[in-house]
């Protein structure tokens, strides 16, 4: 009782006369600004703040009421955060347990603001009982600092004594995992970058995973094995040693399977698309479909993880001549609802993909607009494809460049050699502007396009194409989900096609 009272006399003192919050009973109220303004982001009608005020009140930014509006909008989106639903099946325990104890911080902290110093010690008790059943170590660590302090003031000798120890232990454990957290940070700060300026890096990158596999081995901590592994992961997949990949993934899900309590499903997520991705370079659509069915049980449909895994998925069904299952794999992703939320990247790489579906089973003699559903209002148009100029905004050129060489494929099948010779100089002059590292393979497959264009599309008359070709052998593919290193069909795979179709 002496908690609650605590509790109502801030609440009195302090209450605000109605809390703003967006919940279902205020978004069913459709005559308001607010919830104008809510579905209309939702359902990504405007990305920027002259297209909100144009959309809301016809006017710029700077207009007083779209100034005050999206002030007050934005405050009531966060407070809403505070009454977010994490007991949603999607969501682990471990992560519920966390926004729940941080959560509860934030009370604490109000509580001892308004020196309600029993009740935020009892809460306090609550969230340490909670951070200790996971292994929260921060959180472990600010409980015992608020307890410590009550046991002094009250005179509670031994619980001062085992929350000192509690932040003692859990300190150190924190420490570990922010330096930790700091080798994964640097490990993926480095992970796009080109292969030569990678290999300068894989002596700091062992020292990383070295001085990870010390900090685990020191300390019991959940953080710490996970971040040692993945770590691991990004290195065998910096270096492509794809089977050490594989295996070390294995090791996290072995670990999740075996500590449920410690299951975070960000960092399972972003296991099963690595090993995916290593089932991509190593061509086993088997192996990988299993780890698609098994992700698919684990994964929030629709999430960028998800879209990342069947990406690669799709990848890996089309390089490995399943062109059925991945029309299958399109089908179940560019149909799902949150497809029209994602980012303007991920859109691209599938729209990149029909083309190439449309490609394929037009070779096959099938008609794909009888089978896909495209990812545009209209069906594809394949005239209107090869007609009209591909451009792209500057920062995604390399669509540009990509869209350009599935023209030149079907102009080359209907063999209109010379519109075929215009799209390939279009690639050269593209070749020369791109940077040679990242996107080393694509300009030495616009080479060997050049040589065919020089012969004629004559096979046999192609000279000086094994240098480019060889080129292609040396360097394989390599693809970390950018798209300078994006391939639909390997270089050196399309180019045997090429070749085989003119024959």
């Amino acid at each position: 009782m002496k908690s609650l009272l605590e509790i109502s006399k801030i609440v009195t003192k302090k209450r605000v006369s109605k809390i703003e919050i967006f919940d279902e009973q205020t978004l069913k109220r459709k005559k308001s600004k607010f919830n104008e303004f809510y579905e209309a982001l939702q359902s990504g009608k405007f990305a920027t703040d002259q297209g909100a005020a144009t959309f809301l009140y016809d006017t710029s930014p700077t207009d007083d009421r779209y100034r005050q509006l999206k002030s007050r909008f934005r405050k009531r989106l966060l407070d809403t955060l505070f009454f977010l639903d994490v007991n949603r099946p999607a969501a682990s325990s471990y992560d519920r347990a966390y926004f729940t104890c941080n959560k509860d911080w934030t009370l604490v902290k109000i509580l001892l603001a308004n020196n309600a110093d029993d009740t935020a010690a009892l809460l306090a008790r609550q969230i340490l009982k909670r951070g200790l059943k996971y292994k929260f170590a921060d959180v472990i660590v600010n409980c015992a600092r608020i307890l410590r302090k009550y046991s002094a003031e009250t005179g509670d000798e031994k619980n001062f004594e085992l929350y000192d120890q509690y932040g003692k232990q859990y300190q150190d454990i924190l420490n570990a995992e922010i330096r930790s957290e700091e080798f994964f940070q640097r490990v993926t700060m480095h992970y796009t970058k080109p292969l030569s300026k990678i290999k300068l890096l894989e002596e700091k990158i062992s020292t990383y995973c070295q001085a990870l596999e010390s900090l685990s081995d020191m300390f019991d901590s959940p953080v710490l094995v996970y971040t040692k592994y993945l770590v691991w992961v990004y290195r065998y997949h910096m270096v492509r040693d794809f089977a050490a990949v594989i295996s070390t993934c294995e090791k996290v899900e072995d670990y999740a399977e075996n500590n449920p309590n410690y299951y975070q499903a960000a960092n399972l997520e972003t296991v099963y698309v690595k090993k995916i991705s290593a089932y991509l370079h190593l061509n086993d659509f088997e192996a990988g479909r299993q780890v698609a069915e098994t992700a698919f049980k684990k994964m929030v449909q629709g999430s960028n993880a998800w879209f990342a895994l069947m990406e690669h998925y799709f990848l890996l069904a089309i390089q490995t001549d399943n062109v059925n299952q991945a029309f299958g794999i399109y089908q179940k992703a560019v149909g799902h609802k949150m497809y029209k939320k994602v980012d303007a990247e991920t859109k691209n790489k599938w729209y990149l993909f029909e083309l190439y579906l449309q490609y394929f089973f037009r070779i096959e003699g099938n008609d794909p607009n009888t089978m896909i559903k495209s990812t545009r209002k209209s069906k594809f148009k394949l005239g209107k494809f090869l007609n009209d100029p591909v451009l792209f905004p500057l920062k995604y050129r390399i669509f540009t460049v990509q869209s350009i060489i599935v023209q030149v494929l079907f102009l080359v099948e209907q063999k209109k050699y010379e519109l075929a010779t215009d799209k390939i100089e279009q690639l050269r002059v593209f070749a020369n502007r791109l940077n040679s590292l990242e996107s080393f393979r694509i300009i030495n497959f616009i080479r060997l396009l050049q040589q065919l264009s020089k012969a004629n599309f004559e096979v046999d008359q192609i000279s000086i194409a094994d240098k480019y070709y060889q080129r292609l052998l040396e360097q394989p593919m390599y693809y970390r989900g950018t798209p300078a290193e994006l391939e639909v069909i390997p270089w050196e795979k399309l180019w045997n096609l090429v070749l085989e179709r003119l024959r």
